[in-house]
């Protein structure tokens, strides 16, 4: 990797300062590779000082059916904290020096998407959440070296969602997200389109992507390998890449798509000022009934879409408070609570129109048509006790068939589990109904130690017997460093 860009540094190993709720690490710091020696912080901006930018639309060229895109990940120079323009962090990001556009498009369209690696190293771009062929999910089995180019093309089979891409090297994802690989994918469908919630992108429909840094004193992002067993958390919280932002809100009716970016931090998300607001959609899409709630917790790569209501002259911040996850060791972790954005609402506010969510239901697969049940046990760094291997298949699937997937944590630290390709539902936690912010459609779910979640999926549209699908801990230190397994799914199981 670049010295310019995220850096490793090295030290002592894993301390025991800083556990919630839990003991019993002895081993983790030689699981991770982690090591001691955290370098020093610097300071992170008041709270307020710039406009916040939104990742712009991704341009494309319809054809026909066939909607088509471009993406090139290069390398930059990026004002991370607002209020300090001579601070200057070497980056990574798409078509830009940070992050990426906002790529678009409707449900039943061909997508093409061309990725070029302008990299000095060789990245994959995986599309996290969509359901799409294995060959074209972006996994570490499709990389593209540097100075290469690779096209991914499918058909979009999936109802309205707020999906994201990213890159998947195996071990090196973190490094790359941390330096600013991400970006939002839009699925709109007829549905959502004639829903009546707010759709005006960046104005009452605005995409924030929450992300934390580790930066030095002269701005550089650092990978920690430092004392804590989540991976690098940073005292810096970005919003669409920059520290220290504000809205100028001019609807009544905002609708958020929140997305967890963070490479090992939890969110504990809540409005300042208490103030209430209504989840309508999750990983997968659109809800069957709106939530109404006052926090929300996002694990690393989960998104949620929520509409909060404002009042001429509010103001209020979202925040993410210290997250509470009962057993777990988070080591030297600074999960400090912070501010992401604030919300300042004009003198005289648009009035929301009548909205309602989607009457259209999907079939929910039910426990009884299950072919199989599989069993997948989180424990640091493995998961079912083996490491990731590229040359191992660890389970194949049959195309067509409903499976239940148990999902349990021997650990003492805090995981979450992603299924690429499928959206699953939790069927269970620990035996009993899920919390209504975990009953819609997901890609990727917490799993505190401990626990057990039984999740259904059904395994559709496509069949490969070379490539496969992955299933991970999203938290990327974890996924780095093997907590990571394979599954094909293929027309005969």
């Amino acid at each position: 990797m670049p010295a310019s860009l995220a850096n490793e540094t090295s030290g002592r190993g894993l301390s025991r300062r800083g556990l919630l709720l839990g003991s019993g690490l002895a081993g983790v710091g030689a699981a991770l590779g982690l090591a001691g020696c955290t370098p020093r912080q610097a300071a992170f901006p008041a709270l307020g000082t710039a406009p916040l930018p939104v990742p712009p639309l991704a341009p494309s060229r319809l054809s026909g059916n066939r909607r088509s895109f471009l993406l090139t990940a290069g390398t930059g120079e990026s004002r991370l904290i607002a209020g300090r323009p001579e601070v200057v962090t070497p980056t990574m990001g798409y078509n830009g020096a940070s992050l990426g556009p906002t790529l678009r498009a409707r449900q039943g369209e061909l997508v093409r998407v061309e990725v070029r690696n302008d990299l000095a190293e060789t990245t994959t771009l995986h599309w996290h959440g969509m359901h799409l062929p294995a060959a074209m999910d972006g996994g570490p089995h499709t990389p593209i070296a540097a100075g290469r180019t690779r096209t991914a093309e499918w058909q979009l089979r999936q109802p309205a969602a707020t999906l994201w891409y990213h890159p998947h090297p195996h071990g090196q994802t973190e490094a790359q997200v941390l330096n600013g690989l991400a970006g939002l994918f839009i699925v709109d469908d007829d549905a959502s389109l004639r829903s009546g919630l707010p759709s005006e992108y960046g104005v009452d429909d605005l995409p924030l992507i929450l992300q934390d840094r580790f930066l030095d004193a002269t701005g550089r992002i650092v990978r920690v390998e430092g004392d804590n067993a989540l991976g690098t958390i940073g005292g810096t919280l970005l919003a669409n890449g920059v520290s220290g932002t504000h809205v100028e809100v001019t609807a009544a009716l905002l609708r958020l798509r929140l997305l967890n970016g963070c490479s090992g931090r939890f969110l504990d998300l809540r409005f300042a000022d208490g103030r209430p607001f209504t989840l309508v959609g999750t990983d997968g899409g659109l809800l069957g009934d709106p939530v109404e709630l006052d926090r929300l917790l996002l694990s690393p790569g989960e998104r949620a879409e929520i509409l909060v209501r404002f009042r001429p002259g509010d103001r209020t911040v979202l925040r993410t408070e210290r997250p509470q996850l009962p057993g777990t060791a988070v080591g030297g972790a600074d999960l400090t609570p912070g501010d992401f954005v604030e919300f300042r609402a004009a003198g005289s506010l648009r009035p929301s129109a009548p909205w309602r969510l989607p009457t259209e239901r999907r079939t929910v697969p039910s426990a009884a048509q299950a072919a199989r049940t599989r069993s997948f046990e989180l424990r640091m760094p493995f998961i079912n006790g083996r490491p990731m291997d590229l040359n191992r298949i660890d389970a194949v699937v049959r195309l067509g068939d409903t499976e239940v997937w148990e999902v349990t944590s021997s650990d003492v630290m805090a995981h979450n589990f992603h299924v690429h390709d499928v959206q699953f539902r939790v069927l269970d936690i620990d035996g009993a109904a899920p919390p209504a912010e975990l009953a819609g459609w997901k890609d990727t779910v917490p799993v505190l130690p401990g626990q057990r979640l039984r999740l259904i999926m059904r395994f559709e549209d496509y069949a490969d017997d070379r490539v496969p699908y992955m299933v991970h801990c999203h938290l990327l230190r974890h996924e780095d460093a093997g907590m990571m397994g394979q599954f094909l799914v293929t027309a005969d199981g």
